[in-house]
């Protein structure tokens, strides 16, 4: 009999049980002021422990857990379709995705593709039916568990109106005569800043709003605006 040659292709999961798997770490973040140093260490220390080589570390910063389309998240998949890695580190579900439609789509994807998912907070891996099984419930929680936020501040901003107390940002305390007059002397807008305790941003807002209600007079055919010379002056000189 010819003998033939036959080649072993190892699948993701093979690999990982011959110890020669590669990882990903996804990490979010849901505001630009939070940090994802402290994920990134507990997942890179994860995945010491478990012999895990990491590829590649792919982030998100400042953006929301709802939302589908996300700069590091769309690379991470992109990544995973081309099969660089065998297994993703998160540091929790609610990292991934916060919709339970979402969240399920992308780990069938990942199944598909024979990645493995595993969560460091939860303790669960997608890697057996169990672990399946317990991904989907914990999922369904986490959900649940931003709806019930949501509810709870739509809540709190119904009280607040009722009692009648203010929402959103508070009214800004400046002179804007002397704002103007201070512009019109040739200060910069750090120099207004410094000068009337406020930020550049709010010195630019109030700069912006003045040239705006100057032209919806000059369009309604107000002319008072005009009336006011130093006013006009310091508005042209904006």
């Amino acid at each position: 009999m010819t003998s033939r040659a036959t080649t072993s292709i190892l699948c993701p999961m093979d690999r990982m049980k011959s110890g020669h798997p590669k990882a990903a770490i996804y990490v979010r973040v849901s505001t630009a002021d939070q940090h994802v140093e402290s994920q990134l260490y507990d997942l890179r220390t994860l995945a010491a422990q478990r012999n895990f080589s990491v590829v590649k570390e792919y982030e998100d910063r400042g953006v929301s857990g709802s939302k589908a389309r996300r700069p590091g998240l769309d690379a991470l998949m992109a990544d995973a379709r081309r099969k660089r890695f065998d297994v993703i580190l998160v540091a929790a579900f609610d990292r991934l995705a916060r919709s339970t439609k979402h969240f399920l789509e992308v780990i069938d994807e990942l199944n598909a593709l024979g990645i493995e998912f595993i969560s460091a907070r939860e303790g669960i891996d997608s890697s057996s039916p169990m672990g399946r099984f317990f991904t989907i419930i914990v999922g369904c929680m986490a959900e649940a568990e931003k709806c019930m936020l949501v509810e709870r501040i739509r809540s709190g901003m119904r009280r607040a109106k009722l009692e009648g107390k203010r929402l959103g940002r508070a009214p800004l305390q400046v002179n804007r005569a002397l704002l103007l007059r201070d512009r019109e002397r040739g200060l910069s807008l750090n120099q207004l800043a410094k000068a009337h305790g406020i930020s550049k941003a709010s010195v630019c807002r109030v700069l912006k709003e003045e040239r705006e209600a100057v032209s919806r007079g000059f369009a309604a055919g107000v002319p008072s605006c005009a009336q006011n010379e130093g006013v006009t002056a310091q508005i042209s000189a904006l």
